[in-house]
């Protein structure tokens, strides 16, 4: 189990450190808090959240998962930072947040207990994190039922995002703590939509997200050279 457990020890302390400040808008977070309703405006643009079965993948402490159960949804959020889950589960029973539930668990595993059990499935932030993403994609495809969706999130490893996400965000405008992300660790658009499509994944749309830092204001568009999200779908 230890030896395919697909995840960074350093990565996750270093988001288990973080955990109490995970709701909290003006903190370390402060940006998932902020791109948060534009994630969740496109994916619920995309396929209609009421009363779907969802699963959020490195969930955190549950920014996104508890937005899609307030939208209708029946939320699972795995992940495998103890303190961050713990985060999540408290917020849910303080503000009485309907049809969510939270499991330590690593995405491969719930792959092998229930495989196509899902409507949606969600992995937002989490690929650059992690050893092996093409193997989260491939447990993502395995988890979501046929005609189903899944939505990825990640940093594009473009010279500009290296300026942007890494120089800018958190040398320069300390918006992240300085480390958060690897240059060698982002996934072009043309890597993540190769590993979808070899996970049985068919890509539908591509956004991109942008800030603006005189506005101190995020935005979709359709630039993909820095923060990116693929809509995927499985037809079989």
């Amino acid at each position: 189990m230890t030896e395919a457990l697909n995840a960074d020890p350093a990565e996750l302390a270093k988001f288990s450190d973080l955990a109490h400040h995970w709701w909290d808008p003006e903190s370390e977070f402060r940006p998932l808090h902020r791109i948060n309703p534009l994630r969740l405006e496109w994916i619920s643009s995309i396929v209609g959240l009421d009363q779907q079965r969802v699963l959020d993948v490195g969930c955190g402490g549950g920014i996104l998962a508890d937005s899609m159960a307030r939208k209708g949804a029946d939320v699972t959020g795995i992940d495998l930072a103890s303190k961050s889950l713990r985060v999540a589960q408290l917020h849910a029973l303080e503000t009485g947040t309907p049809n969510i539930q939270y499991r330590e668990v690593s995405v491969e595993t719930l792959a092998q207990e229930t495989p196509e059990s899902f409507d949606v499935v969600t992995c937002m932030e989490m690929l650059e994190h992690v050893p092996d993403p093409n193997s989260v994609v491939q447990a993502c495809a395995k988890l979501v039922k046929p005609g189903g969706w899944v939505f990825f999130s990640t940093l594009h490893r473009s010279t500009k995002a290296f300026m942007l996400a890494i120089v800018g965000a958190e040398y320069v405008l300390n918006m992240l703590p300085r480390g958060t992300h690897e240059y060698e660790k982002m996934i072009r658009p043309s890597e993540l939509a190769s590993s979808c499509r070899g996970a049985g994944l068919d890509v539908i749309h591509t956004r991109g997200l942008e800030y603006n830092p005189i506005t101190q204001r995020y935005s979709l568009t359709s630039d993909t050279s820095v923060n990116y999200m693929l809509a995927t779908r499985k037809f079989s």
